[in-house]
């Protein structure tokens, strides 16, 4: 992609939860290989630096639709902070006047509500739908459903997974000494099992009592982040299932706390954190 063919395209650096990506509004401009430009702008050292890029389009079944490319170049089906962050620069950026936005994404249609907050930063609900726990949906070859505490040998170790998909696929490992663990080196191991089809994030996770999660992240094509929005909805259906956990859970993740709750009476799960604007730019 050579620099002429970006030049002069605007962009705003958002994040949820340290989950920070750069946002673009293809509505009203166009630009070629959004791949290519995610890796390139989300580069830390030589780009824009993030978790990857957004791109905000029009849809014909939402409100909007929302593109998103991992910092690897791969795409997503879909991220949950990122959703939240997309809610709100519509709203700032005068695309809607709804607080109540409806989002189209590769994993179906998610609904927004906005709630207290200003142009920096805005508290966002968003209905994340249900939880997929079908192995062949998800997807991941095991035959159990649904996966609980499956035992995984990574490198000779056992390591017991709860499988769950909010739209992508997450194994969700329920351990001790999460702060010491080393991602770097077994996150690829488990986004590359064979197990996994189509690869999967992976979330560890401490608990801390019948209300509260601590997590750490592995994600597919972007390695550890701040924190993960599908992620944390996946680990607490899966605390849930477990009966580690109630309904209603605050996860603390490295980059902020999420508020997540498995609803009993529709079967839905709804994330609420916060949506931050961090700065707002046009590429040279």
């Amino acid at each position: 992609m050579k620099k002429n063919q970006i030049k002069g395209l605007k962009f705003t650096k958002m994040h949820g939860a340290g989950n920070d990506y750069i946002y673009i509004d293809g509505i009203s401009q166009s630009f070629e290989n959004p791949s290519e430009l995610a890796i390139r702008l989300s580069n830390r050292n030589f780009g824009i630096g993030s978790d990857g890029l957004v791109i905000i389009h029009p849809s014909e079944i939402a409100d909007f639709r929302m593109q998103m490319f991992n910092s690897d170049g791969s795409e997503a089906e879909m991220c949950g902070n990122a959703s939240r962050c997309v809610g709100k620069y519509v709203y700032d950026n005068r695309l809607t006047d709804n607080k109540e936005i409806t989002l189209e994404t590769k994993a179906g249609v998610k609904y927004i509500s906005l709630l207290e907050g200003d142009e920096k930063s805005r508290k966002v609900t968003v209905d994340m739908g249900e939880p997929i726990l079908d192995p062949q949906l998800i997807p991941v070859d095991i035959y159990e459903q649904p996966v609980l505490n499956y035992p995984l040998d990574i490198d000779g170790k056992i390591w017991k997974i709860s499988c769950v998909s909010m739209g992508n696929p997450h194994a969700v490992i329920f351990t001790e000494g999460i702060k010491d663990l080393d991602l770097t080196h077994i996150g690829p191991k488990f986004e590359n099992h064979s197990v996994f089809p189509r690869k999967t994030n992976t979330e560890f996770i401490e608990i801390i009592d019948r209300n509260t999660l601590n997590m750490r992240v592995w994600e597919r094509g972007a390695g550890e982040t701040l924190a993960c929005g599908t992620g944390a909805c996946a680990a607490a259906v899966a605390a849930i299932l477990n009966n580690y956990c109630g309904r209603k859970i605050t996860i603390h993740l490295l980059g902020g706390d999420l508020e997540i709750e498995w609803r009993q009476n529709n079967n839905r799960v709804y994330m609420t954190g916060e949506a931050v604007t961090v700065f707002e730019g046009t590429i040279l």
